[in-house]
């Protein structure tokens, strides 16, 4: 049976039990093979966030924590289309949504392989988040990871699709990520699926802002957690909407 006390964790999409319920209470649910089959009758299934959680997880928060909203240590990521609203005026829905799917899948993927989950996704936009529900040590470094390999992995595809719908435009992903306490929970009365706040999360966002096409802008605390992934990268001195104090953000490029 695979758990995420693993020293090696298995390929995302490939546990046999929920990583998160593992991780958080230490019950292994059943998302694969023939033990999950009953669960699935109840609607326990892999969850949409990460393939290795389970619906538990997403969806029943208070159950899995015993209280509506904890503080975690987490790095939270944002990641950004650059040009799609200019391209969104210009092209048919029908490529505009293929542009979408990609970027979303593509994003998905890298976060996933990393143990992060996909908690918003906002049109050409998503949001992040890692060391919640499942527990990553190294979580700063889990996140700029899972940003160069978007960065990898978008920006070959997004430039063919966008050149195939209006040749001599490119396409890049921006990516802030902000490390730090941040609070999880449920903070709606119709809705039961967790999400993140707090100020780790608004900075994260204004950083991802301020990205352009092939950048990834890392806060000094996301850098001080990820030493050897920040060494060398470039200082860059920001005012951030709703921060007083100009920030210190570090600029790692694509590869």
């Amino acid at each position: 049976m695979t758990t995420a006390s693993s020293s090696e964790p298995a390929r995302h999409g490939t546990a046999r039990i929920c990583r998160g319920c593992w991780d958080q209470m230490h019950m292994p649910i059943p998302i694969g093979g023939p033990l999950a089959l009953p669960f699935r009758a109840f609607g326990i299934t892999r969850s949409k966030m990460n393939p290795d959680i389970c619906t538990i997880c997403e969806r029943s928060f208070q159950y899995v924590k015993k209280q509506r909203q904890i503080t975690v240590d987490a790095t939270i990521l944002f990641a950004d289309i650059r040009g799609f609203t200019d391209l969104s005026e210009r092209i048919e829905a029908v490529q505009l949504s293929e542009i979408v799917s990609l970027f979303q899948d593509r994003c998905a993927q890298a976060i996933w392989a990393h143990d992060g989950i996909v908690n918003k996704q906002m049109g050409d936009g998503l949001m992040a988040i890692f060391n919640f529900p499942i527990v990553s040590k190294n979580h700063a470094s889990a996140a700029i990871l899972a940003a160069q390999e978007i960065q990898r992995n978008c920006a070959a595809a997004l430039n063919g699709l966008a050149l195939e719908a209006l040749p001599g435009r490119t396409l890049g992903v921006g990516v802030g990520i902000h490390s730090g306490e941040v609070q999880i929970g449920e903070f709606s009365t119709f809705r039961s699926d967790f999400t993140a706040i707090g100020g780790v999360v608004n900075q994260a966002a204004r950083l991802e802002s301020h990205a352009a096409a092939g950048e990834i802008l890392i806060s000094a605390e996301t850098a001080a957690k990820a030493p050897d992934l920040a060494a060398g990268a470039e200082t860059r001195m920001l005012a951030l909407k709703g921060i007083e104090q100009p920030v210190q953000a570090r600029v790692l490029a694509k590869h």
